[in-house]
């Protein structure tokens, strides 16, 4: 089991090799699912904005990118214009900062405090992503508890309570 804790060099956390292997999908998972950068030859992208930018269709993307005004879609779609590109691009990056610090093996890692923001935000959006495709509501521990082993979701909502669990100690040890 994950095991998180603040020492003299930063914020330690040691995972099992299965774990970090989970939390090396997942996160590979969410780049995809995030889509590459625009590419440098496009004018307005480079300045940070989308031309076309539009409420998602796909429910996770939606629930990562909610529009800003619920009530005046054009306000919304303005506001989605000039921030989105922004918001996916830190997505990434903290996705990465989660990538880059994963050991093969699992093992220790040790981040600093900048890191460990990147690592809340990046489980945060994994959490996101798998609540929304699993429909993760208030009532979702009894759910879990009255769910068949067998059921086809039961690893993913073993791994929301994981990533639940890891999120909340890190926040413990940064507050």
């Amino acid at each position: 089991m994950s095991h998180v804790k603040k020492t003299r060099e930063g914020i330690r956390i040691r995972l099992e090799p299965e774990e970090a292997a989970l939390l090396r999908a997942l996160m590979e998972q969410l780049l995809a699912l995030l889509g590459e950068a625009p590419g440098g030859d496009d004018e307005l992208a480079s300045l940070g904005i989308a031309e076309n930018a539009a409420t998602p269709d796909d429910p996770v993307l939606a629930r990562l990118f909610p529009d800003a005004y619920r009530d005046d879609g054009e306000a919304a779609g303005e506001f989605r214009r000039y921030t989105e590109m922004g918001l996916r691009d830190g997505k990434r990056e903290a996705a990465g900062m989660v990538l880059d610090a994963l050991g093969a093996e699992g093992g220790k890692i040790v981040l600093d405090d900048k890191q460990a923001q990147g690592w809340l935000r990046a489980l945060n959006d994994v959490r996101l992503a798998l609540g929304t495709r699993l429909d993760i509501t208030e009532d979702w521990y009894e759910e879990a508890e009255h769910m068949d082993p067998r059921d086809s979701r039961t690893p993913m909502f073993a791994a929301y309570d994981w990533l639940t669990m890891l999120q909340e100690s890190l926040v413990r040890v940064l507050w």
